[in-house]
């Protein structure tokens, strides 16, 4: 209303001027041409004044109407002004609704997928994370200080990179691929982070490499040892026992060097048939188990044994679950890891000239979960441990610290829980020997 009234103030004003231009001009004797000029100058600076005032109420008619929601902006059906709107924001809601799309199969995508990723800041505050992160490093990781080198290395590099490194999670080792990328977003400058295991991957060709090693000295060492046993046999029955030398202890030199040799032969081929079976490990037939009767026969099987030789021999079950796994392989590998440990014990006890009952000579068999909500069994003694400098090497096939091993026992049975999903550890301890089978 104010600016109406104030519109036609301006129009009265304007025309009041223009009679009284008029009527100076006819005083002063001006022609009639120059006063109609005056006065069309006049009406069309009204006229533009009418349309600027329009305009500006419109406007603020639009302003208004979009500040209280309505998508009318105040005006008609078909005015042009509100046409054109309408387009607009088909057009904005449109790319809204492909934006919203896109970021939710973004974040669905991160949620999905096993390669954690981090985004952080140059300050290394993580602004974004996906689940992954916390299943893969087994916590939650809200600065890359968390991360200890791995976090400084990823703090202070300035370029691209890609690199391993290792980690502990819980009990267990794992080896990383850590990729870092530096890129604006937003207009700030952000390090995005992707970091995913490739232990399983490097184990997977680890055991394939052992297995074609194997597969190759197993046919060509077999293919040996079959005919030196048999010439070592045919010569021993062939020497007539009317066969004279100057020397009859040559003759029984002769004899003993044959028996040696098929003795020998006999007893590779037996270490042979073992190494076979780290390349020809059957498939595990897995069935749901209940790991404490299991922990129970095997304690059963050695109690014996134990007693004899005066050594403790306990169980402990802290949680009863059913696992899904082959109940022969997984018992097999108990009964390596327990005859491991009573071998040591009895050792230990023969090389300080003590029975193991005054060494306190323990074994204990413990079913168990951990932090990371696995269940394993382990086998511990109280016996000397494992030397620091070949704890890299126990796995290995053939690496034994017996002299009577066959280096068979141990990457066997490791084989055998990583078939399972799992794995066989050791954990150090401040005393004794410790083998903990862990289970996916």
């Amino acid at each position: 209303m104010h600016s109406q009234w104030g519109l036609a103030g301006s129009l009265a004003a304007l025309i009041s001027l223009t009679l009284l231009a008029a009527n100076l001009f006819l005083q002063q004797g001006l022609s009639a041409s120059l006063v109609l000029l005056s006065l069309i100058n006049i009406g069309l600076i009204g006229h533009i004044f009418n349309l600027f005032r329009r305009q500006q109420r419109q406007a603020e008619m639009v302003i208004r109407a979009l500040a209280n929601g309505d998508s009318t902006l105040g005006l008609g059906k078909h005015n042009p002004m509100r046409q054109q709107f309408e387009q607009v924001k088909n057009q904005m809601q449109t790319a809204r609704f492909n934006a919203e799309q896109q970021a939710q199969f973004l974040q669905a995508l991160l949620i999905h997928i096993d390669l954690a990723v981090l985004v952080c800041d140059n300050h290394g505050k993580v602004i974004e994370s996906n689940p992954a992160v916390v299943k893969l490093l087994g916590q939650s990781v809200t600065h890359l200080n968390q991360l200890e080198t791995i976090g400084d290395l990823l703090l202070s590099s300035e370029t691209n990179f890609r690199t391993t490194s290792q980690w502990h999670s819980g009990e267990q080792q794992d080896t990383l691929s850590i990729q870092l990328s530096i890129a604006a977003i937003q207009g700030k400058n952000r390090r995005v982070i992707s970091i995913q295991s490739i232990h399983d991957q490097l184990q997977h060709k680890e055991q394939q490499a052992y297995k074609r090693l194997t597969k190759v000295l197993t046919h060509e060492v077999a293919n040996s040892i079959t005919p030196l046993a048999s010439l070592a046999h045919t010569c021993t029955s062939l020497l007539p026992k009317t066969l004279s030398f100057h020397d009859d202890e040559d003759k029984q030199d002769l004899q003993l060097a044959l028996n040696t040799i098929a003795s020998r032969t006999q007893h590779l081929g037996e270490f042979i048939a073992r190494f076979r079976q780290v390349s020809q490990l059957p498939a595990a037939k897995l069935h749901p188990t209940d790991l404490a009767p299991m922990l129970h026969r095997v304690v059963a099987l050695h109690q014996q044994h134990a007693n004899e030789h005066s050594i403790t021999l306990t169980q402990h079950t802290h949680t009863q679950q059913l696992v899904m796994l082959d109940p022969a392989q997984i018992e097999q590998v108990l009964i390596n890891l327990v005859k491991n440990a009573l071998d040591v014990l009895e050792q230990q006890a023969t090389l300080k000239s003590e029975s193991p009952d005054q060494l306190n000579a323990r074994i204990s068999l413990t079913l168990g979960q951990n932090s990371a909500q696995q269940y394993y069994l382990e086998v511990a003694d109280t016996g000397p441990g494992i030397p620091e400098h070949v704890l890299d090497m126990i796995f290995v096939p053939f690496f034994t610290t017996k002299q009577q091993g066959s280096g068979i026992g141990l990457s066997l049975s490791r084989q055998i829980m990583l078939n399972h999903g799992g794995d066989l550890i050791y954990v150090q301890k401040p005393h004794g020997a410790c083998f903990r089978c862990v289970f996916g």
